[in-house]
C-alpha cells in the first residue's frame, strides 16, 4: 500500500466521522434541541464550557455532547431535582465558549455538585418554563 492510498484512505474515514457529528447535530436540532454549553465543577479554576445540545424528554432534560461517541445522552437532569441558584453573564472569553447571548444558569442537579448551563434568551425562556412546570399536585423547586 503506498501512501498516497493511505493518506486517501484517512481522509475519507475523517470525513465520514464529520459527516456522522454533522448529521447527529441536525437530527437534534430539528428534534426540538436546543444549543447549550455546560460547565461542571465549575468552582474548579480549569473547569472548560462544553458545547451540546440539551432536548426535553418529559420530566428530564437531557444533554448531548457535540464531540462525543456516546450515542446516549452526556448528562440528565431530572427536573424534581434541579434548582438554579444564580444567573449572570458571561465574564471575559466565556462569551467565546458558550451560544451567542448566552446567560449563565448555576444550578444544583439534586445532592450532585454545581454546574453551569448556558444558553441564548429563547432557549433559556423554555428551559425556566419547562423547570417551573409541573403536573397538578406535584411541587418543584423555583427557579432562582
Amino acid at each position: 500500500m503506498d501512501i498516497a492510498t493511505l493518506v486517501l484512505a484517512l481522509l475519507l474515514v475523517l470525513l465520514v466521522v464529520a459527516l456522522c457529528y454533522a448529521l447527529r447535530w441536525v437530527v437534534m436540532r430539528r428534534h426540538g434541541g436546543v444549543s447549550v454549553a455546560l460547565r461542571w465543577q465549575p468552582d474548579r479554576e480549569r473547569s472548560g464550557w462544553h458545547l451540546g445540545v440539551g432536548r426535553y424528554q418529559g420530566e428530564e432534560f437531557v444533554w448531548y455532547r457535540v464531540w462525543s461517541l456516546r450515542v446516549g445522552p452526556s448528562r440528565v437532569f431530572r427536573r424534581d431535582t434541579l434548582e438554579v441558584v444564580g444567573r449572570r453573564d458571561p465574564v471575559g472569553t466565556e462569551s467565546y465558549a458558550v451560544p451567542a447571548d448566552s446567560r449563565v444558569l448555576r444550578c444544583r442537579p439534586g445532592d450532585d455538585e454545581a454546574i453551569e448551563i448556558a444558553m441564548g434568551p429563547g432557549a433559556l425562556t423554555g428551559f425556566l418554563s419547562w423547570l417551573e412546570s409541573a403536573p397538578p399536585g406535584r411541587r418543584l423547586p423555583r427557579a432562582g
